[in-house]
């Protein structure tokens, strides 16, 4: 069930839901180790998301820049990546 325009996603949902994440406790420790960072600012697990959020995620030495395309609450693994775009 899509999300709409005005409503918002925690961030560590959404980077579980996207499969970005494997698990929510991840994302979530994660963000408390401040390698999320959301519109230029170190986001914590309960940030807020909505629709063109840019996204930073530090992943030991990569790092991967997403825009939110979509906040979804059920999501498979084929639509999975219809929920953001790298940039």
């Amino acid at each position: 069930m899509p999300y709409k325009r005005g409503e918002y996603m925690r961030i560590d949902k959404f980077l579980k839901n996207a499969r970005i994440i494997k698990r929510r406790t991840i994302a979530k420790e994660a963000c408390e180790q401040g390698r999320v960072i959301v519109n230029g600012r170190e986001a914590k697990p309960g940030t807020e998301l909505s629709l063109g959020d840019k996204i930073e995620i530090i992943f030991g030495t990569n790092t991967m820049k997403i825009e939110v395309l979509q906040l979804l609450e059920h999501v498979t693994k084929e639509t999975a990546e219809e929920m953001y775009r790298n940039i």
